[in-house]
Order: structure tokens, then C-alpha cells, then sequence
């Protein structure tokens, strides 16, 4: 049998704290004016203090579980395997996901984190396909996780109108191909030599000591991601269109990075605006949660119904994208 990995289930956290544009006016050179006329963002939630990426993380997966009619006991009724993306895990070892597992109940389900920055989430997508197709698993949780409050300079006022904190999880169950729900073409994607393009210079291994002369903060190239982010998320879904015969989705949910962004690809494609999954104005760029948040949201609204195909694209630090393509299931997302 051609096992095909199947949507099934979808949850999604959000920190209760809401993060307004005339906060950050208040304690930065800039305005509700300049966020929005650069980036679409209107607010975004960010987290309390101890509030860790796994709190998310877990938060989303129980209700993806749940989404899923599932009982979050293991076997059949949970998953089988877990994997979390996120660029802001707990700790810098152990990976997050165990934990993940632990909480919800998983037993010793095998968890692993994945981090692809943005494009995380696809990536996750793909690696439970996989899992899936071996025979490795029948159910794997897929969880995109950030809390990127918790990387970014306070003095950086262009990071810090951007970035959200939030989680958002899917669960995959083997299936039919020809299913509703059946992941579609994948495509993945990278270019290490962008990799200074999007980066936390210090805290690794090439520069892992404190002090004054290193920089724990997130940075980004903002004209060159641009351009980049186009570029690739454009090419990367053409390139799905083309193996899925589609002249067009009824829905392009990209990755929520700016709304300009959205706009120049969805143009690049031939896809008309208004057919684009849009929630970064209420919740900013969440990361590795962004994609799974911005289904949810379109499910919620009414704009993404059963049967509805659907195109999703993303792109991240590393350089790395990606894009995938399926017919939206009957589910219901929490």
C-alpha cells in the first residue's frame, strides 16, 4: 500500500498578552504608522516571563489531539511520534519535543525538535511523511513552536515589530492518497550561503561564549530576506503547481513574514490577494507556528473549507523553504 501521511487534526496557543504597535511607539523610535505601512503588523502576543516554548507547544498539541478524536494515551489514540520545530527551544540540550511527548501523556513515542527557522513547520510536514510512508509510525504530532520575544535585541525596533510568540500543531495519520487531507508534492529547499542573512550570532558552537563583544540577538538582513523570501516561496510553489496539474489554489497560506511579502508572491504567482490566508496583522511573524496559525485561522473565519486546495509555502534562516500542496479535510480546528 502507498501509505500517504493524512491531516487529521489541528490546534493551535497563543500567550494571552497582546503586544499593540503603540507600545512598542512608546518605548521605540517608531509609530503604529511606520509598523503597518512596512509590515501589515497591528499587534502581535507575546509571552510572559516562564513562559517556555514548550508551555505552547504543549498546549497546541493536546488540542490537535483532540482535533484529531484523539485520547493523548499513546497507541492509536495519540501519536506515535513527535516533532517539533522551533528555533527557540527550552533549552540548548535536551531537544524540546521529549518533554512535548512526556507532557501530553505521549509514554516513549520517539520525539525529536527540527529546526529549519520558518520553514520549520514544512519541514516537520515532510519528516512525518516520511515516517509515515517507512512504516514507522501511523500518527506522528507535528508542532510549530516559537518564542522569538525571547531572542530579540529590546533596542532593535524592526525585530521587534515583526516577531510573535505562538505554537501551532497538526496530526498526521497514515491514509489513502486520494484522500481529503493526503499531503500533496513537497518541495524543500536551502542556500548555506545565506546563512549570515538570518542568524543569532552567539550561543553556539562558532561563538559560544557570554560576554560584551558577542551578540545573543536575533539579526536579519531585512532588504535581502525580501528579496529572497520571494523569490524562493514563489519558485518553490510554482514548482508544487506544477506536479499537482492545479492552474491555481482556492487558498495560498504562506508563511506570515510581512504582508508586502504575501502580496508580491501571491502577484508572482497569478493567485488574486484576497485568496491569501492573512492573520499577520493580529499575531506578527510567530516563526515555526506562523503556517499551522494561519490555517486555523482561515478555517476559523470560513475562508478555507472542506475540499478546498490548498497551497502553503514558507521561508527561513539556513536560507530554507519550502512549499506543499492538499485538499483541506472536514476537521475541526481548536
Amino acid at each position: 500500500m502507498n501509505r500517504a501521511a493524512v491531516l487529521c487534526g489541528l490546534g493551535t496557543a497563543l500567550p494571552p498578552r497582546t503586544v499593540a504597535n503603540a507600545e512598542l511607539a512608546g518605548q521605540l523610535d517608531t509609530s503604529d504608522a511606520w509598523i503597518r505601512s512596512r509590515t501589515g503588523i497591528g499587534e502581535r502576543r507575546v509571552v510572559d516571563p516562564g513562559t517556555a516554548t514548550s508551555d505552547l507547544a504543549v498546549e497546541a498539541g493536546e488540542r490537535a489531539l483532540k482535533s484529531a478524536g484523539a485520547t493523548g494515551s499513546g497507541g492509536s489514540g495519540g501519536a506515535d511520534a513527535v516533532i517539533v520545530a522551533t528555533t527557540t527551544p527550552d533549552r540548548r540540550c535536551p531537544a524540546t519535543a521529549p518533554l512535548v511527548a512526556a507532557r501530553l501523556g505521549l509514554g516513549t513515542a520517539p520525539a525529536f525538535d527540527l529546526a529549519a527557522v520558518c520553514t520549520g513547520f514544512l519541514y516537520g510536514l515532510a519528516a512525518a511523511a516520511g515516517l509515515i510512508a517507512a512504516g514507522t509510525a501511523g500518527r506522528v504530532l507535528v508542532v510549530g513552536a516559537d518564542t522569538f520575544s525571547t531572542l530579540l535585541d529590546p533596542a532593535d525596533r524592526s525585530t521587534r515589530a515583526i516577531f510573535g510568540d505562538g505554537a501551532g500543531a497538526v496530526v498526521l495519520r497514515a491514509g489513502d492518497p486520494a484522500e481529503p487531507g493526503a499531503l500533496g508534492p513537497l518541495d524543500l529547499g536551502s542556500d548555506g550561503t545565506g546563512s549570515e542573512l538570518i542568524t543569532v550570532p552567539s550561543g553556539g558552537s562558532r561563538d559560544p561564549l557570554p560576554g560584551p563583544e558577542h551578540d545573543p540577538y536575533f539579526r536579519m538582513a531585512g532588504k535581502a530576506v525580501f528579496r529572497s523570501a520571494v523569490e524562493r516561496m514563489s519558485g518553490s510553489a510554482r514548482s508544487v503547481l506544477d506536479r499537482t496539474g492545479w492552474d491555481a489554489p482556492d487558498l495560498l497560506v504562506a508563511h506570515q513574514a510581512n504582508l508586502r511579502i504575501l502580496h508580491a508572491v501571491a502577484d508572482r504567482l497569478g493567485i488574486a490577494r484576497d485568496r491569501c490566508a492573512v492573520n499577520i496583522d493580529r499575531v506578527g511573524n510567530t516563526a515555526a507556528a506562523s503556517l499551522p496559525l494561519a490555517l486555523a485561522d482561515a478555517a476559523g473565519s470560513g475562508s478555507l473549507r472542506p475540499g478546498d486546495r490548498v497551497l502553503l509555502t514558507a521561508f527561513g534562516g539556513g536560507l530554507t523553504w519550502g512549499a506543499c500542496a492538499l485538499a483541506w479535510p472536514a476537521l475541526e480546528a481548536l
